[in-house]
């Protein structure tokens, strides 16, 4: 007889969210995945490396080629010098690396900090090491760091914080002043930073600060990114971790039993990718979700929602009170039965009800096609 987990871990909510649009033909703005293709070269780089024999484990820790590819493009992006021998990890995505990291410093009794709204694997991922999740929030909709309510958050058993920037759900870009200020506090209590990085390349009005930048943070952090984010293709799942030695023996140690290695073939067309793809590209993604953020940003203003214009990921978060009283979770079932549009209830980023006003997170990682239908079904309800 099969035993249930020890840990009470519930479906997760882009699981349900989806399969209720699916259910209802509505149009998904739940789920943070392109509904268009990334750039075609990759996809025929891939095709070769399949027909070239890369179809073998790799080094666990990632192909050399990849390694060297993820350091060079970090190196051209923030002057920032990595080994790539040592200090560069590939993960089956950067939800792998955050899973490996949390494994790495969390144990039995020890707890996480991080900011309120979060990526929904932070929680489980703590409580699965046998740790404790600590949270500050962010209010809306100006998502200010409150620096006096996370130092009073942490304990003499917290270990590690967790930053997200730009920040899933919010939108927030973290200013390097407000990263300072983190690394002096980091410093204070003598705290390891995972820092989690995956839409570094889709901001608007601000630039990407990488913790790693900060002198005081350099050698605490491990960062990651991917490449699901950047060039669309976010069911290949290749991700990695950048961190000092320590920190890269670290979660070496846990990714070789979590994975052992991220797929070969995409590993080779993903290294091509950081090299070959010209800058020029990483301007017109920018540009592109710039556009489809103010459509979607705009038409639900329209329609009675109130917004905060997200400075970068591909969210929304939007106030619902001028459409219901409902609870989050109801509303957003409602509006996907009902209204033909999927959302998804910001408590599933909350460790408890989030204060009022209540929110739902919308996607604009979608055609404008997507976007239009879908505002164009709210427009009509």
């Amino acid at each position: 007889m099969i035993r249930k987990p020890g840990l009470s871990i519930e479906p997760s909510v882009f699981t349900e969210m989806t399969a209720l649009a699916i259910e209802c033909e509505a149009v998904n703005l739940a789920q943070g995945f392109p509904d268009f293709e990334g750039p075609p070269e990759i996809v025929e780089w891939a095709t070769a490396a399949l027909r070239e024999g890369h179809n073998q484990y790799s080094r666990s820790a990632g192909m050399n080629s990849l390694t060297e590819a993820i350091a060079e493009s970090h190196h051209r992006w923030y002057g920032l010098e990595w080994d790539p021998a040592v200090e560069v990890t590939v993960f089956a995505g950067a939800t792998e690396g955050i899973a490996a990291a949390i494994l790495a410093t969390i144990g039995p009794g020890d707890e996480a900090l991080t900011f309120e709204p979060y990526y929904d694997s932070y929680p489980a991922l703590v409580r699965l090491a046998g740790g404790e999740l600590r949270t500050v929030p962010l209010e809306f909709p100006d998502y200010a760091v409150d620096l006096d309510a996370l130092e009073r958050a942490i304990t003499p058993r917290t270990r590690v914080l967790i930053v997200n920037t730009p920040h899933n759900p919010t939108g927030k870009v973290f200013r390097r002043e407000e990263l300072e200020a983190l690394g002096e506090l980091c410093e204070r209590h003598d705290l390891a930073v995972i820092s989690d990085e995956v839409y570094e390349h889709i901001t608007f009005e601000l630039p990407h600060t990488p913790l790693a930048s900060i002198p005081s943070l350099r050698n605490r952090t491990l960062t990651l990114s991917s490449t699901g984010k950047t060039f669309s293709f976010t069911g290949w799942k290749i991700g990695w971790g950048l961190g000092n030695r320590e920190w890269s023996e670290a979660v070496r140690a846990t990714h070789q039993f979590l994975t052992f290695c991220a797929a070969t073939p995409l590993q080779v067309a993903m290294g091509e990718a950081l090299r070959s793809v010209p800058a020029e590209y990483y301007d017109e993604l920018r540009t592109a979700y710039r556009s489809r953020r103010d459509l979607l940003v705009e038409g639900l203003r329209e329609v009675g929602f109130q917004t905060a214009t997200p400075e970068g990921s591909y969210f929304a978060l939007a106030d619902y009170s001028a459409w219901s009283d409902r609870g989050d979770r109801e509303f957003a079932h409602w509006l996907t039965r009902e209204v033909g549009v999927a959302a998804i209830p910001t408590s599933a980023f909350c460790r408890e009800a989030p204060s009022p006003p209540p929110l739902l997170r919308f996607a604009f990682c979608k055609t404008e096609e997507s976007l239009r239908a879908g505002l164009g079904r709210l427009a009509r309800r």
